[in-house]
């Protein structure tokens, strides 16, 4: 089994959006026993909270179902839970490393953009900027690059 965490800063924006889209494709493959996907924040800002309004506005408009979520915060104790632990921007990546500590020897921290042609980039948080259309788009060219690196896995 591949368990693939997604990370934001509040966990209701790109995080929920994320593990919405990754478990549509996963579940579309016909892989859903084949993986585990649940998102967190790195801040406890928003917890309890569901999926922002954009987010689930977007989601829908596009067909894909949003996950039944409730903001958390990442715990140190799920470095070892997880095979794929993904930021969205730089701060998220700082704030996981915080959290969890030391990444160096297992290589389970990565922005979701990394597994894309566009590796130095994050993926902007439509808290911010209003725009979830751009980070839908984002989101799902991640996600697609991620799903192509886990089934070489399988």
């Amino acid at each position: 089994m591949i368990r693939v965490l997604f990370i934001c800063h509040g966990n209701i924006c790109r995080s929920t959006m994320a593990q919405s889209v990754f478990q549509h494709m996963v579940d579309e493959a016909g892989l859903s026993d084949r993986f585990y996907i649940d998102s967190a924040a790195t801040s406890r800002e928003e917890i309890g909270n569901p999926p922002h309004h954009g987010t689930q506005k977007k989601l829908k408009e596009v067909g894909i179902p949003c996950v039944s979520h409730r903001a958390r915060q990442l715990r140190q104790d799920e470095y070892d839970k997880f095979d794929y632990i993904i930021g969205m921007d730089t701060w998220n990546i700082r704030d996981i490393n915080r959290i969890l500590g030391n990444d160096d020897i297992d290589g389970k921290v990565h922005k979701l953009l990394d597994f894309t042609d566009r590796r130095e980039q994050n993926i902007a948080d439509p808290w911010y900027t209003g725009n979830f259309d751009d980070t839908y788009r984002d989101v799902k060219e991640g996600c697609e690059a991620l799903m192509k690196e886990c089934l070489l896995r399988l």
